[in-house]
């Protein structure tokens, strides 16, 4: 299955508690930290959550 990287690029704070939660989900807890993960329709769901808050590269 593809990779995709996703890099935190905005700051958690004044998000929801779930945004926040699922930022730790997907492993990020600092700006500009990067994680590699598998493109699964869970992942991508998660991404899309958070999309105002990440950038991701295939």
């Amino acid at each position: 299955m593809a990779k995709i990287k996703i890099t935190q690029i905005k700051s958690k704070i004044g998000s929801t508690d779930r945004q926040k939660r699922t930022l730790e989900a997907l492993g990020l807890n600092k700006i500009n930290a990067t994680v590699e993960h598998e493109a699964t329709p869970q992942i991508k769901g998660m991404v899309v959550k958070v999309q105002h808050l990440v950038s991701v590269e295939e």
